[in-house]
């Protein structure tokens, strides 16, 4: 009565009297398994043949076995002996010595073409001959996971007319690299739905394939690829590439229902309109920190969201689409469990779901925004009211005062050098150094004359050159023009220095109008030459030649005194 048997540790014998010569007929067993069993080319057939007398065996499992032989089977009386029953065989971690010696098992035909389903795995197995491949005429699903398939020798196990029922094959953990050739034999299978061809090391993915044309599910996990291209057909409804080094995900998928994305590096789900009818989505452990309502709620028929197993990042807006988005329990797989903050560091290791952060917490972001705001309006307002008030002007003249309040008052007499240290615009430089450079250096006896474009020590500071330069002068002359009040003052403020000059000793200050000027027109910012204006008389230059040599006379007389 006996509907399972197993047969462990056991060393068939080769006889040839019935394996089941004293069992009580009709037999019932549906299925036998042979665990750690000893096999040779003479017992195995013999095994065959008197396996055929149990006519309600329907699965055979060989587990842990070991075959002594290269495959040199008795076929003709295998053969001989009718047609099989069994529906299904499984071999797991068969053991043949020299299995690259084994044949072809020609001859074996006529045995296999009832065979549903096929499992052959960790057995070495690196071909099928095509003869025998196209004789599995009944059989649907095939598994040859773990063993030594290469694609060349895929193009001969899965030939024209091989295999013409199957529905499923698993080719998963051999050693295939091209997944283009890969699918271009694999397209020989025109009933094909499933396909398992994960754990092989293809690397790369072509832009295009050519598959089985009503393909529905796809494994190509953990075979290293970085992106997935149009090579992924289009009639899927399920596809799992989980372990690889995807960053994204953006394929056109209409029917997809199914998609597997663990243990990738996404950083956000995959956008919902290439997959309208996405029914489960896995992102497991990738680096995902957060997804928003309006990337959940863009999944219409979504019904299963693993997203367990990532680093959360609990920010307000997260945190408040997570405890107030109505059935999203039901939804996430390993809710609550499996779904721990990363940051802030005050919740790290915390639930998603039991984490509440305050409204300080929350608005954190913003506070500093109007924190930051409001430091650079007072910034930029001080900076308007310096700029209108001319307070860089004020500390530029602070800074030099305090330096010359470190020097001696009055340079000794041994250094000074020049007669006079002369101020003046450069848009009066014509009239300056060409007329009264000249009447003046070229005199009898001749003046020294200090001018900037000349005589200023290169790479000094320029309000350094300028004290220097007065100190090493008996005078100063202001050469005064509109140029020189309202363009160079406030341009290049050459001579915020003077003041020193003016404090000291007014009578050091010569000043020469070259057109007339308004004191007004003066920035107010230069009180003491404003002062100095109303109160000194100036040495106006006259337009007639009889009146400049008075000029010069009393130029010279005002250097001299």
């Amino acid at each position: 009565s006996v509907s399972w048997l197993e047969v462990a540790e056991i060393k068939l014998p080769v006889e040839k009297k019935s394996l089941v010569q004293k069992s009580t007929r009709p037999f019932r067993m549906q299925k036998l398994t042979f665990k750690e069993a000893f096999f040779t080319d003479q017992s195995i057939s013999r095994t065959i043949v008197s396996m055929k007398e149990i006519t309600s065996l329907k699965e055979l499992q060989a587990i842990n076995c070991v075959l002594e032989g290269k495959g040199n089977w008795n076929t003709k009386e295998i053969a001989r002996s009718g047609q099989s029953f069994v529906e299904t065989i499984m071999i797991i971690k068969l053991v043949i010595q020299n299995f690259h010696l084994f044949f072809d098992l020609e001859g074996m035909e006529s045995q296999i073409n009832k065979l549903k389903r096929l499992t052959i795995a960790s057995s070495n197995v690196f071909m099928v001959p095509c003869n025998l491949a196209r004789n599995f005429s009944s059989l649907l699903y095939l598994d040859f996971h773990d063993n030594l398939l290469v694609n060349k020798r895929l193009d001969e196990t899965i030939c024209e007319r091989s295999w013409p029922s199957l529905q499923t094959l698993n080719l998963s953990q051999n050693s295939l690299k091209s997944l283009e050739l890969t699918a271009e034999y694999i397209s020989r299978l025109p009933n094909l739905n499933n396909l398992d061809i994960s754990q092989n090391k293809f690397v790369e993915i072509p832009d295009e394939c050519k598959w089985p044309k009503h393909l529905k599910y796809l494994n190509l996990s953990s075979t290293q690829i970085s992106k997935v291209t149009s090579c992924v057909p289009k009639t899927l409804e399920v596809l799992d590439v989980s372990g690889n080094n995807l960053k994204e995900f953006g394929l056109q998928l209409p029917s997809l229902k199914e998609l597997y994305l663990t243990r990738n590096q996404l950083k956000t789900l995959p956008g919902a309109a290439p997959i309208p009818n996405l029914v489960s989505l896995s992102v497991r452990r990738n680096k995902l920190t957060s997804f928003s309502k309006e990337e959940f709620e863009s999944f219409r028929r979504m019904k299963l969201l693993d997203a367990s197993d990532n680093n959360f990042i609990c920010s307000c807006e997260f945190l408040s689409f997570v405890h107030h988005k109505a059935g999203l329990a039901q939804v996430l797989v390993g809710w609550p469990d499996k779904y721990v903050c990363d940051s802030p560091l005050a919740v790290r290791g915390a639930q998603v779901g039991a984490v509440h952060l305050s409204l300080m917490e929350c608005h954190r972001s913003l506070v500093v925004s109007l924190i930051c705001v409001l430091v650079f309006l007072v910034i930029l307002l001080l900076v308007a009211v310096g700029y209108k008030y001319h307070m860089v002007w004020y500390l530029r003249m602070t800074w030099a005062w305090l330096q010359a309040k470190r020097k001696p008052k009055r340079a000794p007499p041994k250094d000074v050098c020049y007669d006079a240290f002369v101020s003046y615009s450069e848009n009066d430089s014509e009239w300056v150094e060409n007329t009264m450079v000249r009447e003046l250096e070229q005199a009898c006896p001749p003046f020294r004359l200090c001018l900037h474009k000349r005589d200023f020590v290169p790479g000094k500071w320029i309000v350094d050159n300028i004290i220097d330069s007065i100190e090493k002068s008996r005078k100063t002359l202001f050469v005064l023009s509109e140029h020189f009040v309202q363009s160079e003052w406030c341009k290049y403020e050459l001579d915020f220095s003077h003041f020193r000059l003016f404090d000291e000793n007014n009578d050091a200050a010569i000043l020469i109008l070259l057109e007339p000027i308004q004191s007004k027109a003066i920035p107010k910012r230069f009180c003491k030459l404003r002062k100095i204006m109303n109160t000194k008389t100036y040495l106006e230059w006259p337009a007639g030649e009889q009146q400049q040599q008075v000029f010069w006379e009393n130029l010279k007389g005002a250097l001299k005194s």
